[in-house]
C-alpha cells in the first residue's frame, strides 16, 4: 500500500510500506480524505509542539472506512464511516496521532475504537475531512459561552481555523466579520455566510470594527491568527465586558499588545488548545445545521501526488485547504 511517509525534515516522499496488522484492541481503516493542516508542515520542517521522532506519516484530519474490527472491539463495525481524535491516549502516554503516532496518509491504518466517532449519512467523506479543525473552531466560539443571533463576532485571522470559527459562529446565528489580508480567504469568508470581510492592510481595522458595532465593539472576538499584528490589537475590537478567544498558535514569542484594555473594559479572556470533549457536539451540530464548508477546501490530489500537494499548500495566497483522497 502507499503511504506519505517525512523520513526526515523537508523530506517527504511516497512509496509502498506493507499492510498494517491490527491486535484484539485495534481497528483496521481505509483512508477516504485527509486534510493537510499547517501543524503538517511545522513537522515537515522539523519542529511541533511535543517531541517527534522520524520517519513519520502525518495525517490528523481524517476520514476512514472500517476494514476490520480486533476481536475485543465492540460498538464498530466494516462499513462504519469514521473520523478520529488527533490528541490520544495509550498506554505509555498521550500521543498526538499524525505527529507522535503515524497518522492516516496512508491507505490504510489502524486506530483504537475509543477514538473514533461515527460519521451520519447526511456528511459526506471529503466534508468529514474537515470535522478535526471544525471540532477546533467550535471549541473556541463554545468555550467563551457560545454566540447567538443577537451578537456579533469578530474573527481575526482567515486561514482554517479562523473560517471555521467564523462558521461555527454564523451557524449559531451571530453577525459574523473576518479579518484577513488575503483577499481569496476575505472571498471565501463571504461565500460561509459572514456580514464582512476586513482587509487589515487596507483598513483600520478597530475604526471598522467601531463602525460598524456603532461604537461598542464586538460581543466575541476570536483570535484565529497567531500573527503580532492581530494579537497587538485584538483586545481593542471587544465591547465592554465582552469575550476574547485566544485559538491562535503563538508560542515561544513575545508581542506588545494593549492588556489594559482587559481590566478596564472587564474582558474574558480564553485561551484554547484543541477540541477536548465536542466532538459528538460538533458533529451533530454540523449535521443540523447543515453548515457547507465546501468553500473552505480550495484544492484535491490523489494520496500518490502527496509530495506535489504539500508543495501547492504552501502558496497561501492560492489556497486554504488541500486535501489528500484515497482516488
Amino acid at each position: 500500500m502507499k503511504a506519505l511517509i517525512f523520513e526526515a525534515p523537508d523530506r517527504p516522499v511516497v512509496r509502498d510500506v506493507p499492510m498494517p496488522e491490527i491486535d484484539e484492541n485495534e481497528v483496521l481503516l481505509t483512508m477516504k480524505a485527509v486534510g493537510i493542516c499547517h501543524s503538517d508542515y511545522e513537522l515537515l520542517a522539523g519542529r511541533y509542539i511535543i517531541p517527534i521522532s522520524y520517519p513519520v506519516t502525518p495525517g490528523h484530519e481524517w476520514c476512514g472506512e472500517v476494514v476490520e474490527v480486533g476481536r475485543a472491539v465492540t460498538g464498530f463495525k466494516p462499513g462504519d464511516r469514521v473520523v478520529g481524535e488527533c490528541v490520544v491516549r495509550l498506554p505509555d502516554r498521550l500521543h498526538h496521532f499524525g505527529f507522535s503516532l503515524d497518522g492516516a496518509d496512508r491507505e490504510y491504518f489502524t486506530a483504537r475504537p475509543e477514538w473514533l466517532h461515527k460519521l451520519p449519512d447526511a456528511i459526506d467523506d471529503r466534508k468529514a475531512s474537515l470535522i478535526e479543525p471544525f471540532t477546533c473552531g467550535y471549541y473556541a466560539v463554545m468555550r467563551s459561552g457560545g454566540t447567538n443571533a443577537a451578537e456579533t463576532v469578530v474573527v481575526s485571522g482567515g486561514g482554517t481555523i479562523g473560517l471555521v470559527s467564523a462558521a461555527a459562529a454564523i451557524g449559531m446565528g451571530a453577525r459574523v466579520i473576518v479579518v484577513d489580508p488575503i483577499a481569496h480567504r476575505r472571498t471565501t469568508a463571504l461565500a460561509l455566510g459572514a456580514a464582512e470581510a476586513i482587509d487589515p492592510v487596507a483598513e483600520d481595522v478597530t475604526a471598522r470594527v467601531m463602525d460598524l458595532t456603532g461604537g461598542v465593539g464586538a460581543d466575541l472576538v476570536v483570535e484565529a491568527s497567531g500573527h503580532d499584528a492581530s494579537l497587538g490589537s485584538v483586545f481593542d475590537l471587544a465591547r465592554e465586558e465582552g469575550r476574547v478567544s485566544m485559538v491562535g498558535i503563538n508560542i515561544g514569542r513575545k508581542v506588545a499588545s494593549h492588556l489594559g484594555n482587559i481590566q478596564m473594559r472587564n474582558l474574558t479572556v480564553k485561551g484554547c488548545i484543541g477540541s477536548p470533549g465536542v466532538w459528538p457536539a460538533a458533529i451533530r451540530f454540523l449535521e443540523r445545521t447543515g453548515l457547507d464548508l465546501s468553500p473552505i477546501q480550495t484544492h484535491s490530489f490523489p494520496l500518490a501526488e502527496a509530495v506535489r500537494a504539500f508543495e501547492l499548500g504552501k502558496q497561501s495566497d492560492r489556497c486554504i485547504k488541500v486535501t489528500l483522497t484515497a482516488g
